[in-house]
């Protein structure tokens, strides 16, 4: 089984501060992997730097062989690796199916656009149903699909996805969590950030505990303890 991504020794942040401290992290072909941990420690900065909208001070990014750590965001697009913000950050102007559609903007996705289009509605109905209105208008829910979906849209060869389930219904947060496990089984490979460990432990193969900016705890579905033991695991070190 070869590595799709490995991150290795990463440093990054914001001016001055570095949030990640020397975190490293992989992804073999074929698996999923779920970030958990507590608010503020460095998911979201690891997200960003390995899609290139942060930059890294040290460290290396590579990404099914080829190393992007200077990458720019659109040359990583191209290349495949895609990431799922969360749905609160759409263009709220733009109606939901000109957002999917210019999502397509990259070479490789150029040419699949009308059936990864049709794959999105298929995941997701009420995007097709609300296609001509604006993303604003759309419910929070609503707009975690259309994040989604736009990466869709993006043909990834990985995607990685914030919390996508916050904030959600548990109606809504069912519905989500069964359109996500659609699309690992359709053979695309995630990096999920999540705080629900349930729904982490279902999804992925592998979990990295999150503390201050370095990977702490490495947990394989296969051996996992059980979601007690787990949870005084992350409370314990997010209470150290």
């Amino acid at each position: 089984m070869g590595r799709l991504l490995d991150v290795r020794d990463l440093f990054a942040g914001y001016g001055p501060i570095d949030v990640l401290r020397g975190i490293s992290i992989h992804l073999d072909a074929g698996e999923n992997i779920g970030l958990f941990g507590p608010n503020g420690h460095g998911k979201t900065t690891l997200l960003q730097t390995i899609s290139g909208l942060v930059r890294p001070t040290s460290g290396t990014i590579t990404f099914n062989g080829a190393d992007i750590t200077t990458a720019q965001p659109p040359k990583i697009v191209e290349a495949g690796l895609v990431q799922s913000p969360q749905g609160n950050t759409m263009f709220g102007e733009m109606r939901v199916q000109e957002t999917l559609e210019l999502a397509a903007f990259s070479r490789r996705a150029r040419g699949k656009r009308n059936d990864n289009l049709r794959r999105v509605f298929g995941l997701f109905p009420r995007l097709q149903e609300r296609g001509n209105q604006r993303s604003k208008t759309l419910s929070g829910g609503e707009r975690q699909m259309l994040s989604i979906g736009a990466a869709l849209m993006c043909e990834p060869g990985l995607l990685m996805m914030d919390e996508p389930t916050l904030g959600l219904s548990p109606r809504l947060k069912e519905e989500l969590s069964e359109a996500i496990g659609k699309i690992a089984s359709d053979g695309v490979p995630l990096i999920v950030v999540e705080q629900d460990i349930e729904f982490l432990l279902r999804a992925a193969d592998r979990l990295y505990l999150i503390e201050h900016g370095e990977a702490v705890q490495e947990i394989d579905r296969a051996n996992a303890p059980d979601h007690a033991e787990i949870m005084e695991l992350y409370f314990g070190k997010a209470g150290a």
